[in-house]
């Protein structure tokens, strides 16, 4: 048994805020079987809730500011420090450095909150993301998961849910739908693409 341990990918989850997908993530892969685990969330805000959850859940984390993830030298070596091989941004608002993108090409990944390429790019998360759906009067959203790329949301597309948007929906309820989605397929993505079982 220890030594499937030994065999794990280990998982780098960055995050900006509340946390729910670096929880479920973190969740999912405790258990042995799914081949990886998170060691490390990576979070650019003091405050964020996201850190006392990975806390909570025994993963170590690390507070960096954006100048701290820009630093090229820090930043990969927290990662190494870690032996982290996949990095995976679960609600990370910053934009991701190029030496990053180059160092895990292929082995990071974002989640986003709508079928992109529609209401992807610059300041489109969370719900900015769920009002904009609403107020073109969209039937359908969902989410999309993408390797990252050097442009925001531009990354190769692995996977997408959709999940209808009834005319008398809200920007919560559009949310709500949005979070089903996400803890119902990030993880198993991630498992299916990148740990290779």
């Amino acid at each position: 048994m220890t030594m499937v341990r030994d065999m794990n990918k280990r998982i780098a989850v960055f995050a900006s805020g509340n946390g729910s997908n670096a929880e479920n993530l973190i969740k999912y892969f405790k258990e042995s079987s799914h081949g990886a685990e998170v060691v490390l969330a990576v979070c650019n805000r003091p405050d964020a809730p996201v850190i006392e959850k990975a806390k909570r859940l025994g993963v170590e984390t690390c507070i960096m500011t954006r100048a701290d993830i820009n630093d090229r030298d820090l930043m990969l070596g927290v990662l190494e420090q870690h032996s982290v091989d996949i990095v995976v941004l679960a609600g990370f608002l910053l934009m991701v450095p190029p030496f990053l993108i180059e160092r895990y090409r292929d082995r990071i990944v974002n989640i986003h909150p709508s079928l992109l390429p529609k209401y992807g790019g610059k300041g489109m998360y969370g719900a900015n993301v769920h009002k904009a759906v609403v107020e073109a009067g969209e039937t359908e959203t969902g989410i999309t998961i993408h390797f990252v790329s050097e442009n925001y949301d531009e990354g190769r597309i692995i996977f997408q849910a959709r999940t209808a948007v009834d005319p008398s929906d809200t920007p919560a309820d559009v949310e709500r739908k949005i979070h089903q989605l996400e803890r119902q397929h990030y993880a198993q993505i991630i498992r299916d693409t990148l740990i290779g079982l």
